[in-house]
């Protein structure tokens, strides 16, 4: 039963959301699965010329993450960790650059400041002054400032949406008006209002009315560049839900691509996109320009 058409009394039962939002609960496994990345991450950036903990800014969280690539001018994705703004972190996801940078892109994995320290509004904010940060710098490390993509998974595909909407004008006067040149958006929410009353995370991420307006792009106007958006075959309804639900609202034209991936769930789909013949691994690189 999916919430567009559940009764509004089941819409709001905390047993019911939990069980569609609760990912960790659902998949006990996440523990293995996040051993992996870390594991696989860790390989990563003790081969790779990375560059760890680079600042962006001077608040809680605002380090990054770089893994260059030998191609000059190089297209760059910025990659959004996880963690329903709670939890995790940019070093469980190192494992994702190497098909990249081996395709001639330059990555950037940010963290940022967690819940309930702070607000999504201030996280947000967070992510803008990181990808103002990366325009400004992205030549200094092989990347090209006028081709730069943003993916993000989880809480983290809600953030990349964000970005898509975010008035760069405001942020600096000196950046572009477009700064992002799209985003791959991978089991996000889009519609804040459910997280609002499931009980598994209200405490960590209090939301009011008021935030929940502000920080759900699926109810902001169409952004000028595309969005894609995808979401696991073995996802809950709600997660299948939410990428109907963006795409329902700013259109075909807005999100031109919104993927189920058979036989994923909410963690091992980031698989696929660290799969250099995975779908998602393909559309960002038709994001980044570099189509195969």
């Amino acid at each position: 039963m999916s919430l567009s058409t559940a009764p509004r009394a089941a819409r709001l039962d905390p047993t019911w959301l939990d069980a569609e939002y609760d990912q960790r609960a659902r998949h006990p496994e996440h523990v293995e699965i996040g051993a992996r990345w870390q594991t696989a991450s860790a390989l990563v950036q003790r081969l790779e010329s990375w560059r760890r903990d680079v600042r962006y800014g001077p608040g809680d969280g605002e380090t990054l993450d770089i893994y260059p690539t030998p191609a000059a001018n190089a297209p760059v994705l910025v990659f959004i960790h996880g963690g329903y703004w709670r939890s995790s972190d940019k070093s469980l996801h190192g494992f994702l650059a190497p098909a990249f940078t081996a395709d001639g892109v330059l990555v950037i994995v940010p963290n940022y400041a967690l819940s309930p320290a702070v607000g999504v509004e201030h996280i947000a904010l967070q992510l803008a002054r990181c990808l103002a940060w990366v325009h400004r710098h992205a030549a200094l490390y092989g990347g090209d400032p006028s081709r730069i993509v943003v993916a993000g998974h989880s809480g983290g595909g809600h953030l990349a949406a964000m970005m898509l909407g975010c008035r760069w004008k405001d942020v600096d006067a000196s950046l572009p008006a477009q700064l992002v040149s799209g985003a791959l958006a991978i089991s996000g929410v889009y519609d804040l209002e459910p997280l609002r009353h499931a009980p598994f995370i209200r405490n960590d991420v209090p939301l009011t009315p008021a935030s929940v307006k502000r920080l759900s792009p699926a109810f902001f106007p169409r952004p000028r560049k595309p969005l894609y958006t995808a979401v696991g075959g073995e996802e809950t309804a709600e997660f299948k839900r939410q990428a109907a639900l963006i795409r329902d609202q700013w259109g075909p034209t807005s999100v031109p691509v919104s993927e189920t991936i058979p036989s994923a769930n909410h963690f091992t789909i980031l698989h696929n996109l660290a799969d250099p013949n995975g779908r998602l691994h393909r559309h960002a690189l038709a994001l980044l320009g570099l189509r195969r």
